[in-house]
C-alpha cells in the first residue's frame, strides 16, 4: 500500500501557496513493538498552523514546522494495526499526527481514544476537542463573564469563536460577533443565537459598527483577528474588561505584525489582556469532555463542520480557510468514515 503524504518544504513569503508543500507517495510504514498504525479519516486545517510556517510572529514558545517533514496536524483516524496493548485494530482515535493517509504513532504517541457514542467522530478534533476547549478556557477562565455584560467575538463563525460566543451567551452575556460575509453573519445570529453580528468588510467602519451593536461598551473581547478590529475594540473597552487573545489571523501573513497604537488603553482601563495557548490547559481536557459533549448532544451548543472531501484537496482546503471561505471548522475527509451511514 502507498501512503500519500504532504511535506512542508518552503516557508511562505506572505500568504500560503501550494509551493509551500510537496506531495509524495511512500510505502505505508510497518509498526514495531509499541507502535500504532492509524488510517487517517479527518485532517484538521487550523489558522495557528500559518503561525508556525515562518515569516511571521509566532505564538510564545512555539516552533516553526520543520522543513521537509510531513505537515503536523490534529487527526481523527482508525487503528489499522496495533502492536500496543492500549489500542486494538478498529479503535477510533485522535492525536497530533500529520497530513497523510496513514500515520505511525510510535509507542502509541499521544493518541486518545474516541467514544463514538458522544457524537460524530470528527467532533474529537472540533467542538469536543481542542477548539471547544480553547473557547471554554478563553471565555470562562480568562473572560470571567457576568450576566448583563457585553461580549464581542471576532471571527465568530469560526471553529473557536462560534463556541466562545455560545458559552458567553449561556453565561448571561449580550453577545455580538463579526465575520467576513453576510452568509456568516446570518449564521451567527440565526443558528448560533448571538444577539447581533456584522460583516466587517461592508460596514462603514468597525468602530462605527461596535458603537451601534455594543452601545454600552465591551466587557469581554475574544480576540481572533488583531489589526483594525483589535484597535477599534481597545477604544471601547469598559473598566476592568477582559481580553483573551486566541489568535490574530489578519496578521499571520505579515512579517512585521502591526501593534495597536492604543494598547495603553488596557492599562488605563484596568483591563486584562492575556494571550494563551491551549497546550497549557490540556490538564482540563478530561473534565471538559463530558461537559461539552452534554451541551452538544442536548442542543445548547450548535456546531458546524465545513468538510472538504479528498486528500488531494487538502492544500486548497487550507488556503481557502486562510482566505475565509469556510463556515465553521474546516476539515478534510481523506478516507471512509465507517460510522456514517
Amino acid at each position: 500500500m502507498q501512503n500519500r503524504r504532504i511535506f512542508f518544504v518552503q516557508p511562505p513569503k506572505g500568504p500560503v501557496t501550494p509551493a509551500c508543500y510537496d506531495v509524495r507517495d511512500e510505502p505505508v510504514p510497518e509498526p514495531q513493538d509499541g507502535d500504532v498504525l492509524v488510517r487517517n479519516i479527518y485532517l484538521s486545517c487550523d489558522p495557528y498552523m500559518r503561525g508556525r510556517m515562518g515569516g511571521t510572529a509566532n505564538y510564545p514558545g512555539s516552533r516553526d514546522f520543520p522543513l521537509d517533514e510531513v505537515v503536523p496536524a490534529r487527526v481523527v483516524g482508525q487503528v489499522a494495526e496495533s502492536r500496543n496493548p492500549k489500542f486494538k485494530k478498529g479503535d477510533f482515535v485522535w492525536g497530533f499526527l500529520g497530513w497523510e493517509l496513514y500515520s505511525l504513532a510510535k509507542g502509541g504517541g499521544d493518541l486518545r481514544m474516541i467514544d463514538p457514542s458522544l457524537g460524530p467522530i470528527s467532533h474529537a478534533i472540533t467542538v469536543i476537542g481542542m477548539p471547544g476547549l480553547t473557547a471554554r478556557v478563553g471565555i470562562l477562565d480568562i473572560g470571567k463573564p457576568k450576566p448583563g455584560e457585553t461580549a464581542f467575538i471576532s471571527a465568530a463563525s469560526g471553529a473557536v469563536g462560534s463556541v466562545a460566543g455560545q458559552i458567553a451567551k449561556q453565561e448571561g452575556c449580550i453577545v455580538v460577533g463579526s465575520a467576513g460575509s453576510d452568509r456568516k453573519v446570518r449564521h451567527i445570529v440565526d443558528v448560533l443565537g448571538f444577539d447581533a453580528a456584522f460583516n466587517y468588510k461592508t460596514v462603514s467602519s468597525i468602530g462605527a459598527a461596535l458603537d451601534e451593536y455594543c452601545p454600552n461598551g465591551i466587557d469581554i473581547y475574544f480576540e481572533n483577528v488583531g489589526g483594525e478590529t483589535l484597535e477599534a475594540v481597545l477604544d471601547r473597552i469598559n473598566q476592568g474588561a477582559r481580553i483573551p487573545v486566541c489568535g490574530s489571523i489578519s496578521q499571520y501573513d505579515n512579517p512585521e505584525p502591526s501593534k495597536p497604537k492604543n494598547i495603553g488603553n488596557v492599562e488605563a482601563k484596568g483591563a486584562v489582556m492575556r494571550k494563551f495557548s491551549i497546550y497549557d490547559h490540556m490538564d482540563q481536557y478530561d473534565d471538559f469532555l463530558p461537559w461539552i459533549a452534554e451541551r452538544v448532544m442536548d442542543g445548547r451548543i450548535v456546531y458546524f463542520e465545513d468538510i472538504v472531501d479528498g486528500f488531494d484537496n487538502t492544500i486548497d482546503a487550507f488556503i481557502g480557510m486562510m482566505n475565509g471561505d469556510n463556515l465553521g471548522k474546516r476539515l478534510v475527509r481523506v478516507s471512509e468514515d465507517p460510522t456514517l451511514g
